[in-house]
This record gives C-alpha cells, structure tokens and sequence, in this order.
C-alpha cells in the first residue's frame, strides 16, 4: 500500500536540521491538496447524489471511520450543525471505539466488523440516508464493514481513500482516491493522508449543502446565531441580501427570531406569516421564495 511506504529520501530524516525537516513535511502537505484536485468530479457528483437523498426530510448524512480518519469525520459532521443548521438528529456517527475514541485509541476497535455491521443496522438505515467511509489504507475492517452493511440496506455510499483499488472504494458507489503516496514520516496518515482526507471532507459536506439550498449568493443563510459576532455577521447577510439598511435587517432579524431566511424575506417588506409560507413553499430555499414573491407581486 502506499500510504504504507517508505522513501529513500527521508532515510535520514531524523538526522536533517529542523527548518529543513519542517519545509518536506510543508511540502508534502502541499501535495497532499494537490491530490484532491483530481477527485474534483466524482466529489461533484457524489455531492449531487447525496443531496438528492438528504433532500427528503428524514435523510441522515452518516459518518464511519476509525483512528485519525474518524476523528476528521467527526469534526466535518459536527460543523454542519452550527455552519448550515443541519439537525443533530440528522447526523449518526458509526467510529470505531465509539466517541471514546476521540480523545485516545481503542484497542482493536478498527478491526471489529461486527460492531461496524451493528452500528449500521441499529441506526436503521435507508434509501434516504447518505454513508460517507472515510479510511487512508481503504483496508479498514471497521470502516469497509459499516459500507458494506450500509450499501446492503439501500444508503447511498461515498468512500474516501488513499489507495487505489483497495476494498473500501470498490465496496461504495462512489469512490474518492486521495492519491497521497507514502508519507513523510512512514504509515503516518495524520499528515499528507489526513489533510488530503479534511479538504475532501470539507469539499464534499459544502457541495452537499450548497445543493440543499443552505449557502444564499455565497453566504451562510441557515447559519447558527449563537454569539454577538455571528449576530452581527447575521444582520449583514440580511442586509446584502434584501437591500435594506443595517438598522431594518436587524429589525427583521429580531421579528424572524433569528431565522436568516425569513429575516430576509422580511425586510424585504413580505409580511412574517406570508414570508413563513413563501419558504415552506419553497422547501426552505430563499432564492426560490424570493423569485415566487417578486412573481406574485
């Protein structure tokens, strides 16, 4: 495997000056974005078909790994709550140790298939949901299990990879080869792996959202308001949005309770109750409730 390998070029590694050691493994990190450039397209239509499943209401985005690989996965799944308002009830995290895991290694947790398997069948999943693996080698038993189980239940299954033609991208319907090579230091997938498995990551959960109709014109209108700042960031995107002044947006704001999209449609001068009907409308996608608005004037 090539995450696995070594390199002749990093034999004496340990024996380098600093600065020069830390510019290689800057280097490889370098590469490691430029591996996900190739996987452009297949994130593209993995996110399309993920959204196409997640737009029905009782869709789960799911997320399974182990190791560093499921700690990445976490933390993508965990910042679509406050990022795009995506319900936690929406999320289902299959990581191997369990959220123990987080913080320290399970031992032998990555090599329990039948926890995986189990993970998957009590979370009763289905046609609505999405599975995304996430594995450097592509070999984990844990993570290649939960696909696995999860294809056979009807999910939609996206893998994330860094060695071509290993089982788990052959296992998911859509495959993403990270093809980072061997790493700086040998079988550490926390580097060039790892940063190439974040921006995927970060890449595929946007894409997803985006087509779900929770980024506005570039901007985060299912946002979270849980601070001062992201109030003020808030008032701003109602504001850029509807054309009115800072003073009406947050007017609107405070009458939507929060609610980004209804504040908009609000300031616009919609009435609260007509705005709500307009997303429902809609589906919750402000550009099709202010297109159906500017239409029925």
């Amino acid at each position: 495997m090539s995450t696995e390998g070594t390199s002749r070029r990093f034999a004496e590694l340990d024996l380098w000056p600093t600065e020069d050691a830390v510019r290689a493994m800057f280097e490889g990190q370098l590469a490691a974005a430029a591996a996900v450039q190739s996987q452009v397209e297949p994130l593209a239509r993995a996110a399309e078909a993920a959204a196409r499943r997640l737009g029905h209401p009782e869709g789960r985005l799911v997320y399974a790994g182990a190791g560093t690989s499921g700690r990445l996965a976490i933390l993508d799944g965990t910042e679509l709550e406050p990022t795009f308002d995506w319900s936690r009830e929406r999320l289902v995290y299959a990581i191997a140790g369990g959220m123990e895991a987080l913080s320290g290694s399970v031992e032998n947790a990555e090599d329990d298939e039948e926890s995986a398997r189990e993970l998957v069948r009590s979370a009763k999943l289905g046609r609505d949901d999405v599975v995304i693996g996430v594995s450097a080698s592509g070999t984990t038993p844990f993570t290649l299990a939960a696909i696995r189980e999860a294809r056979a239940a009807g999910a939609l299954t996206i893998a994330l990879a860094s060695n071509s033609a290993s089982p788990l991208l052959e296992a998911a319907e859509h495959p993403i080869w990270l093809d980072t090579g061997a790493e700086v230091v040998a079988g550490s997938t926390r580097m060039k792996a790892g940063t190439a498995q974040k921006i995927a990551l970060n890449l595929l959960s946007t894409a997803i959202m985006l087509r779900l109709g929770r980024v506005h014109a570039g901007l985060m209108v299912d946002m979270r308001i849980s601070n001062r700042k992201l109030r003020t960031r808030a008032i701003a995107i109602v504001a850029e949005i509807s054309g009115a002044e800072l003073g009406q947006a947050e007017a609107a704001l405070d009458l939507a309770k929060d609610d980004i999209k209804l504040a908009v449609l609000v300031a616009m001068g919609v009435d609260a109750e007509q705005a709500r009907g307009l997303l429902i409308e809609s589906r919750n996608n402000l550009r099709a409730a202010m297109a159906s608005r500017r239409g029925g004037r």
